[in-house]
């Protein structure tokens, strides 16, 4: 599926958990991320946001989620990541970290460098259509991500696998 035939249905998925949000008293910037993110990007067809919060609301954060979304790939989990399912018509994953921390680093650097580049929008399509399905997938997207972050100069690529790295 190709990210633009989601680009409306993600954008009021995120206008629907911002209303929750606030709803739950939980102060942050949510975006959407993931392939749905990006135009012309392949996409299983999920939709990924991310919520940035402040590093002291971080806790807090995530106690509040806790008690409305069920908790995802808690394998994933780190001191800066926590990653939740949220009910929707699609598959919608939210991934939580402080603001300037090495998973928020990475998303926001991965993605913005994603838009920005059709080379690597590109190689993220291929990646997509050769691996997708397969047990290789997120190594390989982890790799990728990876040395974008790395090319960037703000380190940060050793996050591993992570659902929240917008599995789009």
């Amino acid at each position: 599926m190709w990210s633009d035939d989601l680009v409306d249905e993600a954008n009021q998925t995120r206008a629907a958990v911002e209303r929750a949000l606030g709803a739950l008293d939980v102060d942050g910037e949510l975006v959407l991320t993931g392939g749905a993110s990006v135009t012309g990007a392949l996409t299983k067809g999920d939709i990924d946001l991310h919520l940035r919060v402040a590093p002291g609301t971080f806790p807090q954060s995530i106690a509040r989620l806790r008690r409305v979304y069920p908790v995802a790939s808690p394998q994933s989990w780190a001191a800066t990541l926590a990653v939740f399912e949220v009910p929707a018509a699609r598959p919608t994953g939210l991934a939580v970290t402080p603001v300037g921390s090495e998973h928020d680093r990475r998303f926001c650097l991965t993605w913005q460098a994603i838009r920005r580049d059709p080379a690597l929008l590109a190689r993220y399509n291929v990646l997509k259509s050769e691996t997708v399905g397969t047990d290789e997938y997120e190594h390989r997207k982890s790799a990728f991500f990876s040395a974008i972050v790395s090319a960037s100069g703000h380190g940060g690529g050793t996050a591993g696998p992570r659902p929240g790295d917008g599995a789009g």
